[in-house]
């Protein structure tokens, strides 16, 4: 397999998006406009985000918003941080930071984000994450906030949307295809190069696959690989998680025995000498009958 799509963060997705008559379509069904001419957009990947910038027809500059798209395969509440990462890099190119000592006001685009979700795990067809859900202190007002927009673009989900994206929903049928091959017991690489080949024949990007066809199936390989590969890690991450918790309750549990086997009464002093609750200490001692 090429190199390329091993080492690179680049994925069908991208690709497809890379081409500027693509992104504009799925600009123009994101926001309800009609834009037609595809030099006004000015392009930036950062990491796996697509950084998407409009400009104004009249005065030729950068227009009022600042778009960020993702494609995420996984559940990842944590995208806010990760759009706040790519957000401070991209302003720092808008607004080098030396340009902040000024006295006037420095304006820069307002930014707007947006996930299309295409994994395997049940989701809502839109949903909001938010920044202030990752703080570790809940406050009512928040000073910082950052919402990303997350889309299910699985069959079924934002029908509306797909109908007015024809490069959002071939790239949907091109990964349902993918999958169910490879759900029916195909190897990751057939199963791309015959969804890539059926795409063509009926028509979907018929054009976008005849001419990334090799590319496409390579970045496939190693993007559907990685989806079972991550899907694998989550799931024994929670299966080691769930086995230490188990580890960590039992010698909690033998810690609070021998303290009331010392003659101990005070669960909060027992509490506080086995690292745990009062109430913890309540079920123990229900469950020797001491």
């Amino acid at each position: 397999m090429s190199n390329v799509a091993r080492n690179h963060k680049d994925n069908v997705f991208c690709l497809l998006y890379r081409e500027k008559k693509n992104l504009l379509s799925l600009y123009n069904a994101m926001n309800g406009t009609s834009y037609e001419n595809e030099e006004d957009l000015e392009v930036v990947t950062l990491e796996e985000a697509i950084c998407l910038k409009m400009k104004n027809d009249a005065a030729f500059v950068i227009d009022s918003t600042l778009n960020l798209y993702e494609q995420q395969a996984s559940v990842n509440p944590n995208m806010p941080l990760r759009n706040l990462y790519y957000l401070v890099e991209e302003l720092k190119k808008i607004a080098p930071p030396g340009r902040l000592h000024s006295t006037g006001k420095v304006l820069v685009p307002a930014p707007k984000f947006v996930v299309f979700y295409n994994g395997t795990a049940l989701q809502p067809e839109k949903q909001v994450y938010k920044l202030s859900d990752l703080f570790s202190k809940k406050e009512k007002d928040t000073e910082l906030e950052l919402n990303v927009t997350v889309i299910n673009i699985n069959r079924g989900y934002n029908k509306e949307l797909l109908e007015k994206c024809e490069s959002l929903r071939g790239y949907m049928i091109f990964v349902e295809k993918t999958r169910d091959k490879k759900a029916s017991g195909m190897r990751t690489e057939s199963a791309v190069s015959e969804a890539v080949e059926e795409c063509i024949s009926e028509n979907v990007l018929s054009g976008f696959f005849r001419k990334h066809k090799k590319e496409i199936v390579e970045m496939g390989i190693y993007e559907f690989d990685q989806e079972v590969y991550d899907q694998v890690l989550r799931e024994d991450g929670e299966r080691i998680g769930i086995e230490k918790g188990i580890e960590k309750g039992k010698e909690i549990i033998f810690r609070i025995y021998k303290e009331i086997q010392k003659g101990e009464t005070d669960n909060e002093v027992i509490a506080q000498t086995c690292g745990c609750t009062a109430e913890e200490v309540g079920e123990a001692r229900r469950e020797f009958k001491v």
